[in-house]
């Protein structure tokens, strides 16, 4: 049976994030050190994002929480959402996160993934014109659009990995992002996919590497869905032209996770929800979208279970699971 969001599971996640979107303990700092003054505590270098364990993770979990509190009202969470965000969500705290990116050394600082997260965070909070979020956290959004427009370019070739520096997972939410607030940038992401991935053919993945949490084949596919739009069938077709056979085996059958306290290794309960996302957004250009469901169903029920069975997990996987239950 397909499994769809649904209020109780909106809660349940809400509430997971909640836990965490201002733990400050323990976190992982993405810093270069020019000198000593350099350092300090992550609440005073990331006056918003500094819970969850990582930036991108915390940008992520409030995408996560600001979606289900429009998605879902009336649950008792959404109300704990909307007054964090009034507390966190202001002009001055924003600020000490695009004067972060003025610092020496950040011009590698979240690239790719944490841009394009937090790009559609913004995204999210536009949705809900009525509230000034939006209009705070808009400056950090343009920071982050500037950087793409000067990165892209000079991107000779996609990263194709199954970690943070995949080119498509983060272009899915850069460019959903560019056709509401920046027609040069959306032109620019679709003219550089086109570039890198138009050409591809036969594709013979070797899926997941031991520390992989997205699919670097079923993303780029993702990916070329919203660039293509009428033209991704034929293009999938040749892409993947036997989406169902042996040597696709590999993308069809769930990761295994052997230790969920380690985090890295709990990267693969992320594989499967990343990849039961991917596998419902192409299924119907499928020859048998049917059978993507079913492959997607497989991967959420060897994760679902486990968002919260350690914080190297519950820390950011609710996000993924939403991803992958919106897209039934």
């Amino acid at each position: 049976m397909t499994q769809r969001l649904d209020r109780a599971t909106a809660a349940r996640f809400a509430g997971l994030t909640l836990g965490h979107l201002t733990r400050e303990w323990p976190y992982k700092l993405d810093q270069v050190l020019d000198g000593p003054g350099d350092l300090a505590l992550p609440k005073t270098l990331h006056p918003v994002f500094h819970g969850s364990f990582d930036w991108h993770s915390c940008v992520h979990g409030w995408w996560q929480v600001m979606r289900l509190a429009r998605l879902y009202p009336d649950m008792a969470e959404a109300a704990a959402v909307e007054a964090l965000a009034d507390r966190m969500l202001v002009p001055a705290l924003i600020a000490g996160e695009v004067a972060y990116l003025d610092r020496p050394g950040t011009g590698g600082f979240e690239r790719p993934y944490g841009w394009g997260w937090l790009l559609a965070l913004h995204d999210e909070l536009a949705r809900r014109p009525d509230r000034p979020w939006a209009a705070a956290v808009e400056p950090l959004a343009r920071a982050f659009a500037a950087r793409f427009a000067a990165y892209l370019p000079k991107l000779i070739y996609p990263v194709r990995s199954g970690k943070h520096d995949c080119t498509a997972f983060a272009l899915v939410h850069a460019l959903r992002w560019a056709r509401g607030h920046d027609a040069s940038l959306a032109a620019l992401i679709e003219a550089r996919a086109r570039d890198w991935y138009g050409d591809d053919r036969d594709c013979r993945p070797f899926e997941p590497s031991g520390e992989d949490f997205l699919s670097a084949t079923l993303c780029e596919a993702a990916l070329m869905k919203d660039v293509l739009g009428a033209e991704f069938a034929a293009w999938l077709a040749t892409f993947l032209p036997d989406p169902f056979g042996a040597a696709t085996a590999c993308l069809r059958s769930p990761a295994i996770v052997s230790d969920r306290s380690d985090g890295r290794l709990a990267h693969l309960d992320g594989v499967n929800l990343s990849r039961a996302w991917c596998w419902r957004t192409i299924a119907d250009a499928l020859p048998d979208p049917a059978a993507a469901r079913a492959i997607a169903d497989a991967h959420l029920a060897e994760a679902l279970p486990h968002l919260a069975d350690d914080y190297m997990g519950e820390h950011w996987l609710a996000t993924f699971a939403l991803l992958a239950l919106e897209a039934a």
